[in-house]
């Protein structure tokens, strides 16, 4: 374990975080808001403990594979308590630490989950931040990272692999690390500048349609409203929130092919894709005729269904509707929808449509043994065989992750005192990055006990690194020689 190396790391990526800070004092500056004191010392802690970890242990010494799971661990429980201060030194949020820290890794892992009301009259910096934070946290800061660290002298291939999301992350787009890095974010970016563009000429303003394409493009869900995306009423700004959702929830590295091959036909060869795309075509017919047969006459069911089971199952969380009191098994569905997730590589949270989608195909493949004991059978993605090992891993990953959410719905049910809907819902929510729940969390998180803030707060980063980045720190043979 290089120490060294991995507390000048943890020291750059605060210190390059520090940077963010600056722009909604930027914007408190522009508004004439009292918080740009707040974010300018929130910057100066941030900015003074990152360069005190860096600038002293500068060096050449490069990063081994294990210390980069460390570091990202690190960076992103640090990076939550650091990203906490705008939001605890802001007078008017009146927010604890725990409160504070759960919206900052909310924002961060894109979940959504919020601890703030009357977002309607608070200062444009603030609500900026809270954006801000997702937009980031989309793509990942760690991934941006990479695309410097090599001017520093710092390989970043390894942070790289613990920070993507999916089965297979260690596929490079370009010959190098930092290109691949680069080229995600000018997606990334092209992507934030397109949906700005569409709000803007739909009816919103330039601030609500920038802070909204934020949290589109991330799949993070906050809003500078109460009511969300529901605060627009409008059908223009719905139907492009849902194409964006959908995009967004595609794997950013098939996005950056088809834009390089000038295809898009390179789409629909994809067989998670295909898979995502049918996913969210059933579930959105369900919901619909669960919706129609309840003939309530508050509920436009093909509107209201539609957007609703898209922002669900691509765990971006936005509103239209309180869902949550809609008849019949439309409001779990909808919480269970947000398991599967988008595609692997996107910013969607979940477990990954291609790991539901090999799980089917490993069942198909036991039954057809079953049938025929002789056979061999090999399991294909597409044309592609898929090695034993990587079929080992995904029921390794989900068992994992079922065992994680089951005893986190026991623990938070025992310490805060939870009925089993809040409980159930809550977790689900921040496991999966979803944000929105049921019960007492329907609305938002700000009524729960500290200990649950915290436990969720866990959950949350959990969810985002996909659970083994931070169950193989717990392991006494990470930490051996």
């Amino acid at each position: 374990m290089h120490w060294a190396v991995i507390v000048r790391v943890t020291g750059l990526l605060l210190a390059l975080f520090s940077v963010i800070l600056l722009i909604p004092a930027g914007i408190a500056l522009l508004y004439g808001e009292a918080e740009i004191t707040t974010f300018m010392t929130a910057f100066g802690i941030t900015a003074t403990t990152g360069l005190a970890m860096w600038l002293p242990l500068r060096g050449d010494r490069a990063l081994r594979g294990r210390d980069g799971f460390l570091i990202t661990a690190l960076f992103y429980l640090g990076l939550g308590l650091f990203g906490a201060l705008p939001f605890y030194f802001t007078p008017e949020l009146t927010l604890t630490f725990a409160e504070a820290v759960f919206e900052s890794t909310s924002g961060l892992t894109t979940t959504g989950a919020t601890v703030i009301t009357g977002l309607d009259n608070l200062p444009k910096s603030i609500l900026f931040y809270r954006q801000l934070l997702q937009w980031f946290g989309g793509m990942g800061i760690i991934v941006l990272a990479v695309a410097v660290f090599p001017m520093l002298g710092i390989g970043g291939l390894q942070l790289y692999r613990t920070e993507s999301t999916g089965i297979i992350n260690d596929n490079k787009l370009t010959p190098r690390i930092a290109e691949t890095a680069k080229a995600l974010w000018l997606i990334y970016v092209g992507l934030t500048l397109i949906c700005a563009a569409a709000y803007y000429l739909a009816g919103m303003s330039l601030f609500d349609a920038v802070a909204h394409s934020f949290a589109t493009i991330a799949i993070g869900g906050f809003s500078t409203y109460d009511a969300s995306i529901g605060h627009f009423n409008n059908v223009a700004i719905e139907t492009i929130a849902m194409i964006f959702m959908v995009l967004s929830g595609v794997n950013f590295a098939l996005h950056f092919l088809v834009w390089r091959r000038r295809n898009i036909f390179a789409y629909f060869k994809d067989i998670e894709v295909r898979t995502y795309l049918s996913f969210l075509a059933f579930f959105t017919s369900v919901i619909v005729l669960l919706l129609w047969q309840s003939a309530q006459p508050d509920i436009n069911p093909l509107r209201d269904g539609l957007f609703q089971t898209i922002s669900m199952a691509t765990t971006t969380g936005f509103t239209t509707a309180p869902f949550s009191t809609w008849p019949s098994a439309a409001p779990l569905m909808l919480i269970l929808v947000a398991f599967i997730g988008g595609c692997a590589g996107s910013t969607a949270g979940g477990m990954k449509v291609v790991r539901v989608l090999m799980l089917y195909l490993q069942g198909m493949r036991e039954v057809n043994r079953l049938i025929h004991p002789n056979g061999v059978f090999l399991l294909k993605l597409g044309s592609h065989p898929v090695s034993d090992r990587v079929v080992q891993a995904v029921w390794s990953f989900v068992a994992v992750y079922g065992l994680v959410f089951f005893l986190s719905v026991v623990l938070i049910t025992i310490l805060a005192e939870l009925d089993f809907t809040t409980a159930f819902s809550a977790v689900a929510a921040c496991i999966n990055n979803l944000g929105p729940g049921l019960g007492a969390v329907a609305l938002h998180y700000g009524d729960l006990p500290e200990s649950a803030h915290w436990l969720l707060t866990i959950n949350m980063v959990l969810g985002r690194l996909e659970i083994f980045t931070i169950l193989v720190l717990l392991t006494p043979a990470y930490w051996r020689r």
